[in-house]
């Protein structure tokens, strides 16, 4: 029975396995369509950092992918799966209508993307989505925090100093130059203290100490 799974995790590994489940599926004989969001690659792009890329829809703001997919069917076009990348930020309205391709058109719909911003706030799209989906899946392989934690928060950083503040969509790359605006994943405790690993090897690291009261 068709569904939405919702895939969870950081964009190197995210990307390559939404490739590698367009490869596989169409190496069958099935046919997919890409919707995808800001890649780094440029519009219309999926891209992973292992030199794969291939062709995608762009999604707008004022899109209605559902439309967009009965006219591309209506017009003799084939369709058996669909693949979203970047799906946080997707409006709540287009994750609505992904659900809508799995219950109306019999279509799988695989959504990659990450749950929260640099603020550690759920996207109003990966909100719709875990509100949605069918099942939440986490990938396999963990992102790391540099202190070799499991990362589970995404730091913004611009000149190499992490920033709490700010627009919650703004492109940016792990491998930007350090003037740039960029992003690293951090374990909530780093975080919270606002420790890149720029910010780690700046400086000795101090132990943390529970606060003692003296009588």
């Amino acid at each position: 029975m068709p569904s939405m799974p919702w895939v969870d995790g950081e964009c190197p590994s995210k990307r390559t396995l939404a490739l590698q489940i367009s490869h596989n599926r169409s190496a069958r004989g099935l046919v997919g369509v890409i919707f995808t969001r800001q890649d780094r690659a440029g519009e219309g792009k999926l891209s992973s950092r292992l030199g794969l890329v291939t062709d995608a829809v762009e999604v707008t703001d004022m899109m209605d992918v559902y439309a967009y997919l009965v006219r591309e069917l209506s017009a003799g076009g084939k369709a058996d799966y669909v693949i979203v990348d970047e799906a946080q930020f997707l409006t709540p309205d287009q994750i609505d209508q992904l659900a809508r391709i799995v219950d109306d058109l019999d279509m799988d719909v695989f959504a990659f993307g990450i749950t929260t911003d640099f603020r550690t706030k759920l996207f109003p799209g990966s909100q719709r989505l875990i509100e949605l989906a069918d099942r939440l899946e986490q990938l396999q392989v963990e992102a790391l925090c540099w202190c070799g934690a499991r990362a589970t928060h995404n730091a913004r950083t611009v000149g190499g100093e992490m920033v709490v503040e700010g627009a919650q969509v703004v492109v940016g790359d792990v491998n930007r130059p350090a003037a740039e605006i960029g992003y690293e994943v951090l374990c909530r405790r780093h975080h919270r203290k606002r420790m890149t690993s720029a910010a780690a090897h700046a400086g000795a690291l101090s132990p943390d100490v529970l606060p003692v009261n003296h009588a």
